[in-house]
């Protein structure tokens, strides 16, 4: 297993963002409800690498990640075989939500699933979507992403596999100068899903 993930940052968050994202999650293969016992998991503080789980209805966990009352919340998100997906989401400084998704527990195919199923989520509303990243072994989990997603101010040590920002991010982040890239607007897109030409 690794520490992979898929994080990706947000303009505009509201109740609506976090209802579409979650049907649009549902509908790519990655699920709310446990595929088995049908119970949507909320992860609160305790004790555990992901804390302690509480069993709430999908329509109090829509409220809750629609962030109008709290600044971050973190839930399990399961692939049709049961492996769970821990996710976040958390408001961020510059009216900025990141959502978090970590791939520990997925097999190889399992991440290649998941990260479809996000990609093609968060793809939807590509308007509100300034970015995100993608990294399945976790070699780069360290990096501060935000800052180099949102500022393009922050270096990196290790490429993670896919990294998508904003045109003028590109442009002003001197490790992407010279980079091979692809533009799929509104990003430029770095990494594993460059087209080879």
């Amino acid at each position: 297993m690794s520490d992979g993930f898929f994080y990706s940052y947000h303009l505009g968050w509201s109740r609506p963002d976090s209802e579409s994202l979650f049907n649009d999650l549902d509908a790519a293969g990655l699920r709310l409800s446990h595929p088995v016992t049908r119970r949507v998991t909320l992860l609160g503080p305790g004790p555990g690498p992901h804390g302690t789980p509480s069993w709430v209805t999908r329509e109090q966990l829509v409220l809750l990640a629609g962030l109008q009352r709290l600044d971050s919340v973190d839930f399990v998100l399961w692939t049709n075989s049961g492996t769970e997906v821990p996710a976040r989401v958390r408001r961020m400084r510059d009216g900025v939500v990141a959502l978090e998704f970590g791939f520990g527990r997925l097999t190889r195919d399992e991440q290649e699933v998941a990260a479809r199923a996000i990609r093609e989520a968060i793809g939807r509303a590509s308007v509100l979507c300034i970015g995100f990243v993608v990294d399945r072994e976790g070699a780069s989990v360290a990096t501060d992403w935000s800052g180099v997603v949102i500022n393009g101010t922050t270096f990196f040590d290790s490429w993670p596999d896919t990294l998508a920002v904003r045109h003028e991010i590109a442009a002003m982040q001197p490790q992407l100068a010279g980079v091979a890239s692809f533009d799929q607007s509104p990003w430029m897109l770095f990494g594993s899903e460059v087209p080879v030409r």
